[in-house]
């Protein structure tokens, strides 16, 4: 098979093994089926803003021009700190857009990735973000009215939780075992100060997540197309949002929105 396109970030389908759909323009890959044969990528030295499909030289935000990165409301300052969201106060970039991303119900999550984490998430983004995140397990610790409350409960846990994801532990080993998610969440909601905990909701159920993963790398490689043409080998695995090699190389399809790449197979 060969086809070319611009790359967006992978779809997933939470199934007993997470589902993948490599979107690559106007072609959607299955890449379940793909895990364990040979695979090749390469950049076709073109990279297009997935917002205005301008080409661009540089990208920025995971796939934007800069005129976009600095005006849409998808990059906006609350996505990677909810709680500066100001949307609550009627100040946003786009208050339609506001609307429907910010001023909707929110979670503040657990999750086991690379170790405990704690995370934000809009409703209708559960599963997706954990599966983006290459959670193995996940549990609902809080529900909030709004991206800036969710975003204060998380600021209230980070002197406790970690609030990134060590990629690299997420693509070479299993995740701790040992971890009890629905006692951490118990220890967490007692660090919350007393407005907060009245979001704790009261679900305790852990969600157990599969990824099509042949074998973890003992060592990676991250493959930048920035820096290389190409990449290709046997396709061991795909978690979170990464391609995962049987040679180590591993390939954040995220980081290269916008790229123009062929695929063959």
């Amino acid at each position: 098979m060969h086809c070319q396109g611009n790359l967006l970030k992978m779809k997933t389908r939470l199934e007993h093994v997470t589902a993948y759909t490599l979107l690559l323009g106007a072609v959607d890959v299955a890449l379940n089926p793909l895990v364990g044969r040979e695979i090749s990528l390469t950049y076709l030295n073109q990279i297009n803003c997935i917002h205005c499909g301008r080409v661009t030289r540089n990208s920025f935000g995971q796939g934007y021009c800069y005129p976009c990165f600095i005006s849409v409301p998808q990059t906006e300052e609350c996505v990677l700190h909810p709680e500066k969201c100001r949307a609550h106060e009627g100040i946003a970039r786009d208050m339609d857009y506001a609307r429907e991303h910010c001023l909707k119900d929110h979670f503040v999550y657990l999750a086991v990735t690379s170790d405990l984490k704690v995370g934000v998430t809009r409703e209708s983004q559960i599963p997706t973000r954990w599966l983006d995140q290459g959670a193995s397990r996940a549990v609902v610790l809080a529900r909030t009215p709004n991206r800036y409350l969710a975003g204060c409960v998380e600021v209230a846990l980070k002197a406790h939780l970690a609030d990134k994801t060590n990629w690299r532990r997420m693509l070479t080993r299993e995740p701790a075992p040992e971890i009890n998610l629905a006692a951490e969440k118990g220890r967490a909601a007692e660090l919350l100060p007393a407005e907060l905990q009245a979001y704790v909701t009261p679900d305790d159920g852990v969600l157990e997540i599969r990824y099509p993963v042949l074998d973890y790398p003992a060592k990676l490689k991250s493959v930048n197309f920035d820096r290389a043409g190409s990449l290709a080998g046997r396709l061991a695995g795909v978690k979170g949002q990464y391609l995962l090699f049987d040679d180590g190389q591993v390939f954040n399809i995220r980081r290269h929105n916008g790229y123009l790449v062929a695929l063959d197979t």
